[in-house]
Parts: C-alpha cells; structure tokens; sequence
C-alpha cells in the first residue's frame, strides 16, 4: 500500500484516554495517537468525566494528531466508539453544563434497589432524570459519542447499538416520547438516531464521511477474531470484559447472553470492575512495586470491588477486601494478587458458562491497553489453565471503530459489519505456567468465598 491509499479512522473515547488509529485495506495501522484525560470520583459511589475534556477535545486532538502523519484526502471515513453507559447535559453549542456521567455512577440508581446490565436497570433513563434537573435549560441530553459527532460534524447523532443501552428509553426503534417525558425531559433533547456503521455526517462539514459510531467493546469484538465455539474474548481494559463464544442460547444466572456477530454464536458474560482501573489503583496503593520474587504459594487473595461488581454480582455497594495476607508477603506478592483476581472473574464466567450451557474453553483471545503486561496475562492464564493470545493492534475499540468508518465511506457494504474478522492479527500467547496452576486453584476457592460474603456490611 503506497503513502497514498485510502486509510479510515477509528476513534476510542476510554476512560482515562481516547484513541485513534488509521487503518489501510488490509487493518494495517498507518498511524495512532493517544490524547489522555482524567476521571473524577469525587465521591465513592460517583465516576464522571470532563465532557470538554474528554468527549469533545479529546476525539478532536486524536483526530488532529492522526491527520498530522496521514494527509487527510486519504481518509475516506471516520467513526467513534464510547464506553456505555454515559450521559451529559449541553447547550445549543455542544458545551456541558454537567459532568459526564459514567457507568456505575449512583446518579444512575434511582433508588437501592435498582441493578442488573444498564438496560434493566435503566440507569442511563435515570442519568437523564438527574441531568434535566440540574441543568433545566439543557437543550441536549447526549451520551460521549453524541457529543463527539457534534463536535466533528456538528449534529448529535447515535447509533442504535449503543442506543440500546438506553432502554426503556428507546424501544429498539425510536425513543419512547411517553417514558422520556415521564423523567421531564424532551425527545428533541435526545440525539438523532442512526443505524451502526451508517454515515451520520461530514467531519467539519467537507471532509470525510462520519460514521454514527458504536460502543467500544463492540468494536473490539468486531476485529477480535474471536468467534469459533470455545474462544473466550477478554476485553483487558478500565473495565474487565469477557465474552466466552458458545452456540447455547440458555439463560446464565447473573451474566448476560447475546447474539455474537459471528452466525449462529452467542457470548455470555460481561463486564467486571477487575479490570485496569481496579489494577491501578491497588498499584498505586503500594507504591507501584516493582520485581521481587513470588513464590506460586505465598500470594494473598483480593476481592477486587472498591467500587462494586458488575456480572454476576449486580452490587455496587460491595468493598474491596485483601484478604490471608501475613508477614512473609511483600508488594511483589500483592501485586500479583491483583492480577490474579482478573483471572478468578474470568474463571468464573467460564465455570458458571460450563455449568449451565457445557462450554468448553479452548482459548483467551486478550485485546486493550492491558495485553501490554505480560504480568497481568500471566495472572489469567495460570487462573483459567487456558493459553492467552494476544491480539497485534491493542486499541481495539479503535480498530474496530476505523472497520466501520469503512461501511460510511463505502469501501464495504452496509451488511458487511461481521467481515471486519478479516482485520484480526495474533501477536504473542502466553501459556499457563504448570508449577503455579495448583496453587492458583486453591486460591480461586477462597475467592469464590470472598466473593459470597457480603462485604458491603
């Protein structure tokens, strides 16, 4: 491919920074940036984001930064991906008069009871109920990829994937005018709907198609390749996600099961708060030990919730809690602990999947920012006894995001969504190490017991 083929851009709003890639015919990236930004919890139950910052600068300086290594008449197309649930209040101009909420933040409880995936419980409706009473005046009610497509092309449009994540908002076909004017809001408030992949806009009015945008971790699954009977994708980002593949259609208690891209396929699990942002938090906690020898035996045990547990769990009041630790562990020992506790959640999709669907796990296929710790995939494998293979592009969201920029700018057709497969590239796999298997069991039991008892009291 010559400096002058067409490329599209993906764009990842994450929740500590957003990502872009520049993606040729073939997934080949030509060129990526990463613009960081911060997350606020200004208290324990509330997790927000800058909307300025994160949702609209953000896409924005990614953007600029990839057009400053690729010319931008190469660029047939452009899309954006967000994590979901999120929700803020703006004005006429796209500026917000509230944070942005995130998901799991308890502005999207209406009350103690509320829990479940984002749709049963309602959270993003209930995100909207709290923003149109602090900010009355708002004109628009705009999840992150709204704002970003009204930032690029200057309308709020979304796609209805991540549409869906607003239920009973909108009913799979438009918003639901009676339920959003229950919560005292407009549907004129709420941005245009458009189907995933479509193109919704123009970037700055002339330049290259924008695509209506998706939800990350479904962009990471559609370059993944991970979707033969048995493969496990697990999302290592902010947030944990794993989706084991499997042709069983059953219910699984406490996870949720949905169609996969790939025909005939469905994906049972969901996201964990075990992921990066419980990682760097223990880390930070310890001083961010580095080395030191661990012996398979002598590791501590966490039960990583310091801001609840999504799947299985549906609690966002249970704590953290380190527990069997004595005085021949060190912060080496610690540390592995917490790595070893995104391989217990992953292990528990898979046991609770074997169970009540017989799935067979063969494989890990890791994607995000966290394939680059080697320590961290150490940690999963030895948990699950399953070799790790690492996906070549770790900005998945925005790899998958730039596959769908392709659709909007015509270089695929309108149903072509699933061939995005073809992207998908191996770069290393990380065995399971036999010596710590054993021990790494035993600990997954007294896990499994942390994990029943209810630390919230």
């Amino acid at each position: 491919m010559g400096e002058h083929a067409p490329v599209t851009v993906g764009i990842d709003i994450g929740t500590s920074s957003v990502k872009a890639v520049a993606a040729d015919d073939d997934g080949n990236v030509v060129a990526r940036a990463r613009v960081p930004h911060r997350f606020r919890v200004p208290t324990p139950g509330r997790f927000e984001h800058d909307v300025q910052e994160a949702w609209r600068d953000g896409p924005r300086a990614a953007l600029a930064a990839i057009e400053a290594e690729v010319d931008r008449t190469r660029v047939r197309g452009v899309s954006v991906a967000a994590m979901v649930p999120s929700l803020g209040a703006v004005d006429a101009t796209g500026a917000p008069l509230t944070p942005g909420l995130l998901y799991g933040d308890e502005r999207g409880r209406r009350d103690d009871s509320e829990a479940g995936s984002p749709a049963e419980s309602g959270e993003l409706r209930n995100f909207a109920r709290w923003c149109v009473r602090e900010a009355p005046t708002a004109v628009g009610l705009w999840p992150a990829q709204a704002v970003a497509n009204h930032e690029l092309a200057g309308e709020a449009v979304l796609d209805t994937s991540t549409a869906a994540t607003a239920a009973p908002l909108f009913d799979f076909r438009s918003w639901d005018a009676a339920l959003v004017e229950q919560i005292g809001a407009r549907v004129d408030q709420l941005p245009r709907l458009v189907p995933t992949g479509w193109e919704c806009g123009r970037v700055d009015g002339d330049g290259p198609p924008l695509a209506s945008g998706c939800i990350d971790a479904f962009a990471e699954q559609l370059v993944a390749g991970a979707d033969a009977e048995g493969d496990v994708l697990v999302i290592f980002g902010t947030t944990l996600i794993v989706w084991a593949v499997t042709d069983v259609t059953d219910e699984v208690p406490g996870y949720w099961v949905i169609p996969h891209t790939a025909s005939g396929k469905m994906l049972v699990g969901g996201p964990s708060n075990a992921g990066g942002l419980f990682a760097d938090w223990a880390r930070r906690m310890l001083g961010d030990p580095q080395g030191g020898e661990v012996r398979p035996d002598r590791v501590p045990v966490w039960a990583p919730y310091p801001r609840g547990e999504r799947v299985p769990l549906h609690d966002p009041y249970r704590r953290a809690a380190l527990a069997d630790l004595d005085l021949t562990h060190d912060g080496a020992a610690v540390r592995r602990a917490t790595y070893e506790a995104s391989g217990f959640v992953t292990r528990r999709v898979l046991d609770t999947a074997r169970a009540h669907g017989g799935l067979a796990p063969k494989r890990i296929v890791a994607t995000g920012g966290g394939i680059q710790v080697d320590e961290w995939l150490q940690a999963v494998a030895d948990a699950t006894a399953l070799p790790v293979e690492c996906v070549a592009v770790p900005e998945g969201g925005a790899l998958g995001s730039a596959w769908l920029a392709r659709i909007a700018g015509g270089l695929e057709e309108p149903m072509a969504m699933t061939e995005g497969r073809r992207w998908a590239r191996r770069g290393r796999t990380i065995e399971p190490d036999p010596g710590w298997l054993e021990p790494v069991a035993e600990r997954y039991e007294r896990f499994l017991q942390l994990s029943v008892t209810s630390l919230a009291e």
